[in-house]
């Protein structure tokens, strides 16, 4: 028994022509799911990417505004205690001062005061 499979005009088989026909079908198939897949796989990988670099310049900015907040701060409270500590000596130098030249007058008025009981006796 013979197997007769119908040709087509050029006189090849049509069963070839269409295993090549089914061959190349797959084929285009499996390249084109390899390329969605690639693409999907990229796709994902710079997502995540971007996610961490996002995140990361998040995270610096947030370290960097606390530090400059903190040196501010601390910035200031220096600043304040220094101005503080020269009030408070300004006003003892000054007290201090007017007690001294109270004192002198005082001295002087009396010496003056004794030197003329003296001189009048």
């Amino acid at each position: 028994m013979r197997l007769f499979f119908p040709t087509s005009e050029s006189g090849s088989p049509i069963i070839v022509v269409v295993v090549v026909v089914v061959v190349v079908v797959v084929v285009v198939v499996v390249v084109v799911v390899v390329v969605v897949v690639v693409v999907v796989v990229v796709v994902v990988v710079v997502v995540v990417v971007v996610v961490v670099v996002v995140v990361v310049v998040v995270v610096v900015v947030v370290v960097v505004v606390v530090v400059v907040v903190a040196v501010v701060v601390v910035v200031v409270v220096v600043v304040v205690v220094v101005v503080v500590v020269v009030v408070v000596v300004v006003v003892v130098v000054v007290v201090v001062v007017e007690v001294v030249v109270e004192v002198v007058v005082v001295g002087v008025v009396v010496v003056v005061v004794v030197v003329v009981v003296v001189v009048a006796l």
